[in-house]
């Protein structure tokens, strides 16, 4: 049996850093003008990482409900903010809905598998919740903000189809049917895509994580399974809150289009 991961010390940590400057080295040959973005975004990693495990290790060691609830709350907001800063259109009330989908979703959707399925108790062991949560919210982040984007482009771009639908008398929803069901499979997509080969393409994070710190194969593969099952769930019902609330916000009670309320930022593209 495995001791457990091996120790990692700063200079192996410095070794990996290293690696970045193939990136940087590509960037300047090719004039990709990423390398100033690649310095910025490894030291936010890497100072924000060093941090969480700092924070994570004195929070395991209190297991205080209260702290847990306050922190998957902070991460919550993070995620859903992180979501909509990523779309090319805003409107009012769009950070608030974004943060009401994403932690119904994740709170519903962890506290069925902590509960129900891996009965951890007491419910609030840290070392269970934080990391399912921070699984399960990094997902809803990445299908949120491609639902949303998806959404209020495709509401932008079919505007003449929309106002002719409802013109004749079609209600809100059945003119904007076809573009909520196109906002929540295109939002679908990665995760489907990625549980397709999940195990022949690639080993998941959590798995080689246990594996690494020495538990049975067997044993991890089941936690793997639970994770993506998770995941799959909760951005199913996160994309859905948020298309559903969006395209109510995007249409008025008398069944008009309102993208006046649209707001263009100056992001022209998702990071």
């Amino acid at each position: 049996m495995s001791p457990g991961a091996l120790p990692i010390s700063n200079l192996q940590l410095a070794g990996a850093a290293a690696l970045i400057l193939i990136n940087i080295g590509l960037s300047s040959v090719l004039k990709l003008g990423l390398g100033r973005p690649l310095l910025l975004a490894s030291l936010r990693m890497v100072v924000q990482l060093l941090l969480i495990g700092q924070v994570l290790q004195w929070l395991f060691q209190q297991q205080n409900p209260g702290l847990i609830l306050a922190l998957s709350l902070l991460m919550a907001l993070i995620a859903s903010l992180s979501a909509v800063q990523r779309t090319r259109h805003r409107f009012s009330g769009v950070y608030w809905q974004s943060f009401l989908s994403t932690t119904a979703a994740a709170a519903l959707v962890t506290g069925v598998a902590m509960n129900g399925i891996i009965q951890v108790r007491p419910w609030s062991t840290a070392q269970y919740w934080i990391p399912l949560l921070g699984m399960v919210l990094g997902n809803i982040l990445n299908a949120i903000s491609l639902g949303l984007d998806t959404l209020m482009e495709r509401m932008l771009s079919q505007r003449n189809s929309l106002e002719c639908w409802l013109a004749l008398g079609a209600t809100r929803w059945e003119a904007c049917r076809p573009i909520v069901r196109e906002a929540i499979r295109v939002a679908m997509i990665p995760t489907i895509n990625s549980m397709m080969v999940m195990g022949l393409v690639s080993l998941p994070g959590m798995m080689t994580g246990q594996i690494l710190e020495g538990a049975s194969p067997a044993n991890a593969v089941r936690y793997q399974i639970v994770i993506l099952f998770m995941i799959a769930s909760a951005t199913a019902l996160g994309v859905t809150s948020i298309a559903a609330l969006a395209y109510r916000q995007l249409t008025s009670q008398q069944h008009q289009l309102r993208l006046d309320r649209l707001i263009r930022t100056s992001t022209t593209s998702r990071p």
